[in-house]
């Protein structure tokens, strides 16, 4: 399986994604998939790992290159997501799937 279908059947399934992303190791659940410009992104909430920005405690909402994306396992595990849905998303303008709440 490739990196875009992990995330894609980690998102149906709300499963935990582990993998590196940007030079880091990075825990998180993707929450939709498609493309923005032609290129396909994911939006992630990330609860673990690390960044070049730093990640607050709890988590925080990550849009992220798939092409970027290497190392991904999709395991069992504690859904994340962060507390505050009040601005629209702006990472994926064509969605594919995105979580079922």
């Amino acid at each position: 399986m490739d990196v875009y279908e992990i995330l894609r059947s980690a998102i149906l399934n709300k499963q935990q994604v582990f993998c590196q992303y940007d030079g880091h190791p990075r825990e998180m659940c993707p929450h939709a998939i498609g493309t923005k410009n032609g290129e396909s992104h994911v939006l992630s909430y990330q609860f673990g790992g690390s960044s070049k920005s730093g990640l607050p405690p709890g988590g925080q909402w990550r849009c992220m290159v798939v092409s970027g994306i290497s190392a991904a396992v999709a395991q069992e595990g504690q859904w994340h997501t962060g507390d505050s849905h009040t601005r629209p998303q702006t990472c994926v303008d064509n969605i594919d799937v995105e979580v079922a709440y």
